[in-house]
Formats: structure tokens, sequence, C-alpha cells
């Protein structure tokens, strides 16, 4: 008996799913609600109501003329949408020129970053400034802090990163000058997503093959609720200091899990601590009410053997996926499907203010319609297969994107196509998860997870940017995120199904993993062949440590 293979036969004497996994998982899952919360609070923090320029002699600090007032019709000239432009003003002999200053429309918001500062007209990238910075510390945070879960371990990653974003979230609320604001939310990025990531390990490594797609998908559910908590926030409280300081506060729910949650078995037999690995696997039987028995000297003295042919695998690292044809081809496509799914997901997300109503109910909509496409995803997935299902998902998420381009700007109409293209985006990027997992190696499979979920972080840092497009025309974002959602939906095809097939272990597995099966040669979820037989699948201790010299 191998270790690994004795690590196997231990965890598997606690099932897929009991009481202890629930109560762990829930401990968990609360971190993806928090990270929803702090990745769009810049939404309400920072919202940029309907504005116009203020007229001099007209407006005052204390009384603003109504906006359908004669008079400022006569000094303010309408935009192609025949609405008052809230950029120009009428200046001598009848000719138009930039505002220096602004009026705020307050029927929504009195208070955010966006009317203090003046994110409006040509200060427009402040705004997209200050999102971009905090989704490049999401980028700085995934790779670091993953290196950290994998040397440090889980837990302590998870309950640090929880206490970092509580203390960053209250500071952003206390910045007092601009830059200082983006630096600041630049440090809530790295850490405001740490505990999420260190959860979703634990989960993972923790829960049985059979529940770890369900599981999964109540990251992403859960990471909705944080948007809705959001808009709910948003709405009772209308004064951005205090909604900061109540977003920030809903970290503290992740402290507690200092003594209450354990660290992952996994990675501490990984590590070589399989006293606490054993002792933990011991606790969690008792708690699940099993009858099975662990040998815990036993098990000990196979976690302190060691296997000569793990040694050369734990040496694969990130190069290795780009080193053969087929492995290429896969990270390329996949790395594309992250890219297409944040850019898009974000896109959606971030412009909701720009949709007509009332700016709280549509960001809960945006919330509440992901929902549909987990229960989707838990019913379908094993059953369709993960590549018919993405594909599928991204193509009719940017159909909706191209629709609303064609629909009138503002409408009801537009901001339904949108809550059906959010529905459809969500989807597909609740799969890429597990559906990348899958499709690395078991060498290189963090590596690769670790790599698609930077390029997602990327692209959601661009995204904002991208959004500042439509200075040119309103319509080229969404065109934009259509493109990108149907390239990568079309993309997909070349991929292999995964459903049903062994996942691949070595490089050389990967490489000959899914040659020649395509959407052209084999569309359903249904194995090419006979040859191979279902095997349970089994999780290797993810652990990103190179070998020591």
């Amino acid at each position: 008996m191998d270790k690994d293979h004795a690590l196997e036969e231990m965890m598997g004497k606690l099932g897929d799913f009991g009481r202890y996994q629930g109560f762990q998982f829930f401990l968990h899952i609360l971190a993806a609600m928090t990270a929803g919360m702090h990745m769009l609070s810049l939404v309400t923090v920072a919202a940029v109501p309907e504005h116009r320029c203020a007229l001099n002699g007209i407006d005052t600090s204390n009384i603003t003329e109504p906006w359908n007032s004669s008079l400022v019709s006569k000094y303010i000239p309408l935009n192609e949408h025949g609405k008052l432009d809230s950029c120009m003003v009428y200046g001598k002999n009848n000719t138009t020129e930039y505002c220096a200053s602004w009026v705020y429309d307050t029927q929504y918001f009195t208070s955010s970053r966006g009317i203090e500062w003046d994110f409006v007209c040509d200060r427009r990238w402040m705004g997209a400034t200050a999102q971009t910075a905090y989704m490049f510390g999401v980028v700085v945070g995934s790779m670091l802090l993953g290196r950290l879960c994998d040397k440090f371990g889980r837990k302590t990653v998870f309950v640090w990163a929880g206490l970092l974003q509580l203390l960053f979230g209250v500071a952003v609320a206390f910045t007092t000058s601009y830059y200082m604001f983006v630096a600041v939310r630049f440090l809530y990025g790295i850490f405001g997503s740490g505990s999420y990531i260190a959860g979703f390990v634990l989960t993972m490594e923790l829960v049985g093959p059979s529940r770890r797609t369900i599981c999964g998908v109540t990251f992403q559910i859960m990471f909705a609720v944080g948007i809705m908590l959001l808009a709910a926030w948003g709405y009772l409280i209308d004064n951005r200091f205090y909604l900061q300081i109540v977003y920030a506060m809903h970290a503290i729910v992740l402290l507690p899990q200092w003594f209450m949650m354990d660290e992952s078995p996994r990675w501490l037999w990984s590590q070589g601590r399989a006293r606490e690995s054993v002792a933990i696997i011991e606790k969690a039987l008792k708690m699940n009410r099993s009858n099975e028995n662990v040998d815990a000297p036993l098990l000990v003295s196979h976690c302190k053997a060691t296997c000569a042919k793990y040694t050369d695998e734990h040496s694969a690292g990130t190069t290795d996926l780009f080193k053969t044809p087929n492995m290429l081809k896969k990270t390329l496509i996949i790395c594309g499907c992250w890219f297409a799914n944040s850019v898009v997901y974000y896109g959606l997300s971030l412009n909701t203010g720009k949709l007509n109503g009332n700016p709280y109910f549509i960001m809960f909509l945006m919330g509440v319609v992901e929902l549909p496409s987990y229960v989707i995803i838990m019913y379908y997935l094993d059953r369709v297969g993960h590549r018919a299902l993405i594909s599928a998902m991204m193509l009719l998420g940017g159909i909706s994107c191209l629709v609303v381009v064609a629909l009138p700007h503002g409408s009801t109409s537009a901001t339904g196509v949108v809550m059906v293209g959010k529905l459809f985006i969500s989807g597909s990027y609740s799969i890429i998860y597990k559906y990348s997992a899958e499709l690395f190696p078991t060498v290189v499979r963090s590596s690769g997870v670790g790599l698609g979920s930077m390029c997602a972080s990327v692209s959601g840092a661009l995204t904002p940017l991208i959004s500042l497009l439509d200075t040119l025309n309103p319509k080229i974002p969404t065109i934009i995120f259509g493109f990108l959602a149907l390239l990568s939906g079309f993309s997909t095809f070349l991929l292999p199904e995964t459903i049903g097939r062994n996942l691949p272990q070595s490089i050389e597995d990967g490489e000959r993993f899914g040659v020649g099966d395509t959407c052209f040669t084999n569309c359903s979820g249904r194995r090419m062949s006979t040859d191979t037989i279902d095997l349970p699948e089994t999780m290797v201790p993810l652990d990103l440590t190179e070998k020591k010299g």
C-alpha cells in the first residue's frame, strides 16, 4: 500500500457527505458570500447616478433646478437618446462646451464616492481604475494566497485572509484621497477573495466525488447571495461611509472558523503530518456516527514512508501545460473560456447602473437570476456532459449580449435580455472550475486551474476599462462581451468530454487524453469507446510546493 492509496482508503471511510462534512462545508461557504459582496461593492459605494452640468446662477449648493425645467433645457443640449447631455452645456454664441461641475439625481443615491469625487465625463476613468485596482489585487491574491495555502495550510490562509479583508474593507471607508483609495482597494482585493480560494479547496478535499459538483455549485450560489445582500444593504443605508463599513464587517463571520474549522486532512497528510490528519478523521467518524475505525499507527507509518515514483511528478509545473500540442490546445482554449466568462460576468454585473429602473432592485435581480442557472447545472451536468453544457451556455450568453445591442437603449426589454444573459454566463462560469480540474492531469492540476483563475482575474480587471469604450459608442462594450462569449463557446467544441472518463494522472496521460474527441466527432457526453472502466475519482492533495534541491 503506497501512501496515497492509504490516504484514499482513510478518506473513503468518511463517506461522501456526512454530518461532519456538512458542518465544515457550511463554515467554508460563508467565504463565498463575503467574496461576492466585496467584489462588487463599488457598484453602490462609488455609484454614479444620472447627472448633468451645474448651471451657474441657477443651481446652488442647497437648491437644484428641476431637470425638466425650461431653464435647464435652455442651457443644456440633448444627447442622441433625447435626454439631457451629462457633460456638455451651451456657452457663448450657442456653442457647446464641457462643464466643470455637476449636479446629481438623488432619487436613489445621495452619497457615494462617485458623487464625492465626480467619476463622470472625462473623469470616468477614476471609477474604472478603482475597480480595476481591486481586480488586480484579486490577481495577486490568487497567485500569492494559492501558494500560501499549500505552504502554511488552507485554514491558516482562510482565517488570516478574513481578518485582513475586514481591516482593509474598513480602511477603504476612511480614505480621504483618491489615490489612497485606489491603493487600499488593491490591498482589499488581494484578501477579498482569499478566504474563498482556501474554502473552495478545503471543500473539494473533504467531500466525496459524488458531492463535489453540488458543493462547487453551492459556492457559486453563495456568491450570488453576497450580491443580493450587497443590493439590500445599499437600499437600506444611504451613506457611502457606513455602507462600506457594513460590507467590511461581514468578514467577522469568517474569524470564529479558527476555533471551529479543521485543517484539510489531505493537506496535513501531504505535509507528512499524518498524526494530525488521522486525528481529524477519527473526530469526523464520531461526528458522522460511523462504525468505521482507522488504524492510526499503521496509517502514520505509511505516511512517513517515501514513494520514489512521485519525486519526478512533483517537479511538474505550469510550463508543462504548453510543451506538447494537445496539452497546449486544451490549455489555450480553457484559459480563453476563463477569460471570456469573467469579462462577460463582471461586464454585466458592473453595468447595472446603466440599466433602466431602480439600481438596487436590478442588482438584486442580478443575483437572483443566477440561481435558476445553478439548478439547471446541478440537474443536467452529469447527464448532458460538461462540454455540451458549458458551450451551450456561453453561446446563449453571447447571443443575449448581441440581442441587447439591437434593442432600444435603456429599455425594459434590454434589461430583461441582460438578465437572461447573466443567467447563462453564470451557469457556464460555475462549470468551468470542475471542468478545468478534470481536463488537466493530476501532476499539474493545481497549476492548470490556477492559471485559468488568473486569466479570469486579469479579464475581470480589464472589464471596467472595456466599459469605458461606451464613450465612443454605448454598444461597443456589449458587442465585445457578446463576441468573446461566442468565440469561446465555439472553441469549446474542440475540447474533450470528461464525464465518465478516467482522469489523466501524468503529463503523458494528459497529452493522450481526449485525442480525437471533439463535439464534431462525439457531441454527447457518452464515452467514445468501452475500453475503459469507470473508477471512483480520487482527489490528490493540492500541492504546488516545488521539490527541494
